[in-house]
């Protein structure tokens, strides 16, 4: 018996993919133009001839090196802590009794109700204070806690059989030894959710690097590219090239561990 094909849903689905393939096929082309066809009315889709000379301006114009070196610190750092610390909270949320838990649960949400940019000023000033302007741990900084993960993994946790920790407290366990040595490697494909989504916002963080570090060796990948914006006027292929070149190592990634990231984002509409 042949499969029923829902050539409906296959349509949207080609239409969607080339709808999302259009914008980065057109930055590539725009990256090979010259600066009078970016620019032209009615525009022109393909370059007369591909202008690679942008790329090489743009690497030479700004420290692609250090660009890529603290980005990948900043991602580094901010999966390892909100995974730390948003594993233990969720925990305690989750499977602990002890007063005000609902309250301080309550306060999760509600963070995650408020617009991030309101905790821009008291994070400054709080890196002001511990003097870490212009430094990697200052980029770091709001990655520490995450809200969302707070709240993902508490999901998770619930779904958990109470008999893991009934056998585990008979056997004379801590709670440490439970969480660490129980509950956290259950809770994997919860932890590598977070960690793709935790690393694609760090990735994608633009505001607050631009606002802890103003030295361009202690930039990020997207705050340098901030840089190529001009007030009045913007080589818009050198703009494009030096994006090429900040969102390279991101695909192939990607591409390397796309199994990965499928089942961790499949895992928070399956089991969160």
């Amino acid at each position: 018996m042949k499969k029923k094909i829902n050539w409906g849903a296959h349509i949207l689905l080609i239409i969607g993919a080339i709808t999302m393939i259009i914008p980065f096929l057109w930055m590539i082309l725009t990256a090979g133009k010259t600066i009078s066809e970016s620019t032209i009315v009615p525009p022109t889709i393909f370059p007369e001839s591909f202008q690679w000379i942008h790329f090489k301006e743009v690497w030479e114009m700004f420290p692609f090196l250090a660009f890529y070196w603290n980005t990948f610190l900043m991602i580094i750092g901010r999966v390892f802590f909100s995974l730390l610390f948003s594993a233990m909270a969720a925990y305690a949320c989750a499977r602990l009794k002890f007063p005000g838990r609902n309250l301080f649960f309550a306060m999760v949400l509600i963070q995650m109700m408020i617009p991030g940019q309101i905790f821009l000023t008291p994070q400054y000033m709080l890196a002001q204070k511990l003097h870490i302007l212009n430094t990697i741990p200052g980029l770091i900084l709001p990655g520490f806690v995450s809200a969302i993960g707070t709240f993902l993994l508490r999901q998770f946790f619930l779904s958990l059989p109470n008999e893991l920790e009934e056998a585990a407290v008979l056997d004379g366990a801590s709670i440490w030894q439970i969480f660490s040595r129980i509950m956290l490697p259950l809770a994997r494909s919860g932890l590598i959710a977070l960690g793709i989504f935790t690393a694609l916002f760090a990735y994608k963080d633009l505001m607050w690097p631009l606002i802890v570090n103003t030295s361009i060796d202690k930039m990020t990948l997207s705050s340098g590219l901030a840089n190529l914006q001009g007030q009045f006027s913007t080589n818009y292929p050198q703009l494009m090239a030096g994006s090429l070149l900040a969102i390279w190592p991101m695909i192939v990634l990607f591409l390397i561990f796309q199994k990965q990231f499928i089942e961790g984002i499949a895992s928070t509409g399956g089991k969160l």
